[in-house]
């Protein structure tokens, strides 16, 4: 059956069709301009007759008769009087204007009955913590006024507290940390779990400010941050908690968020990092950042204590030394990192004698990142061999004057062995995952400010550089590329900051036959020699190149 054509005013009438209805909208919206006063002068009349009949029907019967004549006694005087009709005409028409008006709808003053009965229950679980016996007036009382302890409020859409202001007695021991947290505790539950708040309190002023924390971003992948040589990027944090910001490129458009900035070098009062976790929490993430961020500017070596290859994608790449994950290569990368501090150590000192600057060799950065070194100590006391660790004591103690950094990461079960040098000059940390407050406490030496959660993304937790605040972190999301559950975004964010090859990656990481487990390095290093040692090559396990 041959196909019918469509009416021309539906095949080639679409464009008429739309400027007639935007012109009727036009038109509509000019005649509600136009009839705007007469519209509103018709509410008011409408409203005026409404409000004389309720008048007359709450008027007791005995008593309309003489409305009546009062009326007709008003209507008739206005009638003789000259211009009378004329002026009762206009004075009806402005009353009718007045009343028709539209009136803007009052906000809410307070809190609605919901809202009474939650703030309400939030007072009386405080008197217990707030109240004392001898106190004449107390502040909280069962049954008492929350709203003189409870000054501000504000809720969410669900109804939930979002932000309170506290005022507390002055006897109240708000400076004991185990007095603070039952407070941060109970507030917590009464306001709602699932989310994170933070607590201030003013001591001098005997007052507690609970608000909710938003969310930070999880989509910012990585990328080149604008930052100056010497700092990196750990992640981003709250705008209250920093002084400045850095732009990022997310989907394509730019905005300013504030970052978690991690400065190292000679002038650096925390030069070396520690990152904690659970599995799964993302210090892998931060550390595969770290080492992007280092080799702008440095060379890195990469010591990987689970040899799952998550470094594989960095192998033969242009600043990157090693990829070790055996036990005899991390022996050897880490003895010649310890002979190359003390050779730039040598070199500088010798140049400041003769009065001259330090050589160029000695101002490149190294970054030594080790990744799960529990593992790597424990095959060690299998075979009856030193740990790697003990080999990080002079990189630990004199990197700093040598421009070289260390990066360690380990989980929560394996904090016992880590050695007392990576616990001692690690001064920078960070706590990723879920982790209680004692976790927290027991890694960064102070509890944070805000409450943890028990369901965090991977890369979220706390950081916490030298004797400075805690703050929230979110890693940038820096994943393997090489890793099939990658989103295609994030493996070419990834893949963009990697360097070129300078080899290729099996020949990078292949075993070479010439050196040995015992032999330190593939060259033979003199700690008193000015020139740089060469490159540590790989031990007897190879680096996979794929993962």
């Amino acid at each position: 059956m041959a196909r019918r054509p469509l009416p021309r005013i539906l095949s080639n009438g679409t464009a008429s069709i739309a400027r007639s209805r935007e012109f009727a909208r036009s038109a509509a919206d000019s005649a509600t301009d136009v009839l705007h006063p007469l519209i509103t002068i018709t509410r008011g009349l409408r409203r005026l007759a409404a409000a004389g009949r309720r008048k007359w029907a709450d008027t007791p019967k005995d008593r309309r008769g003489p409305l009546l004549f009062l009326v007709a006694s008003v209507v008739l005087v206005v009638v003789l009087m000259p211009y009378g009709p004329l002026l009762a005409a206009i004075c009806l028409m402005a009353a009718a204007a007045w009343t028709g008006r539209e009136r803007p709808v009052p906000a809410p003053t307070g809190p609605d009955e919901a809202q009474t009965q939650r703030l309400q229950s939030l007072y009386e679980a405080l008197v217990p913590y707030f109240s004392v016996p001898e106190d004449p007036a107390p502040l909280f009382a069962h049954g008492g006024e929350w709203d003189k302890a409870l000054t501000s409020y504000d809720f969410d859409d669900d109804g939930r507290i979002s932000r309170l202001v506290v005022r507390y007695p002055a006897y109240f021991t708000d400076g004991e940390p185990d007095s603070r947290a039952r407070i941060e505790q109970l507030l917590h539950a009464k306001s709602g779990r699932g989310r994170e708040y933070r607590f201030e309190w003013d001591e001098e002023g005997n007052q507690l400010t609970v608000s909710v924390l938003p969310p930070l971003p999880t989509d910012i992948a990585a990328q080149r941050f604008v930052t100056a040589p010497g700092e990196t990027v750990l992640g981003f944090t709250d705008p209250t908690g920093v002084q400045r910001t850095l732009p990022v490129t997310d989907g394509g458009e730019q905005r300013d968020v504030p970052p978690v900035v991690w400065r190292t070098g000679p002038r650096s009062t925390e030069p070396h990092l520690l990152v904690v976790g659970e599995p799964g929490s993302g210090t892998t993430t931060l550390l595969r950042s770290v080492a992007l961020q280092a080799l702008l500017h440095g060379d890195v070596l990469i010591v990987e204590g689970s040899g799952i290859g998550d470094y594989a994608c960095l192998a033969g790449r242009d600043g990157v030394l090693a990829i070790e994950c055996g036990l005899a290569g991390a022996l050897a990368s880490l003895e010649w990192a310890a002979h190359e501090t003390e050779r730039r150590l040598i070199s500088a000192n010798r140049a400041r004698q003769a009065g001259h600057p330090a050589p160029e060799d000695t101002k490149r950065p190294l970054w030594i990142i080790l990744d799960r070194p529990s593992v790597l100590g424990h095959l060690a006391a299998a075979d009856g061999r030193k740990d790697p660790q003990s080999l990080l004591q002079v990189p630990l103690r004199h990197g700093r004057a040598a421009n070289v950094t260390v990066v360690v990461a380990d989980q929560f079960d394996s904090l016992d062995a880590l050695s007392d040098p990576v616990r001692q000059h690690t001064r920078a940390r960070v706590v990723l995952g879920p982790a209680t407050t004692d976790q927290v406490e027991d890694i960064l030496g102070v509890p944070p400010r805000t409450t943890p959660t028990s369901d965090v993304p991977p890369g979220r937790g706390y950081a916490r550089l030298g004797t400075g605040q805690v703050h929230r972190l979110q890693v940038p999301a820096t994943p393997d590329p090489y890793d099939d559950a990658t989103s295609e975004a994030h493996r070419q964010a990834v893949t963009d900051l990697l360097p070129a090859r300078s080899t290729p990656a099996d020949a990078a990481a292949g075993p070479d036959p010439g050196v040995g487990a015992d032999s330190g390095t593939g060259t033979e290093t003199d700690p008193d020699a000015d020139t740089a040692p060469t490159k540590p090559e790989a031990a007897q396990e190879p680096v996979p190149a794929e993962s």
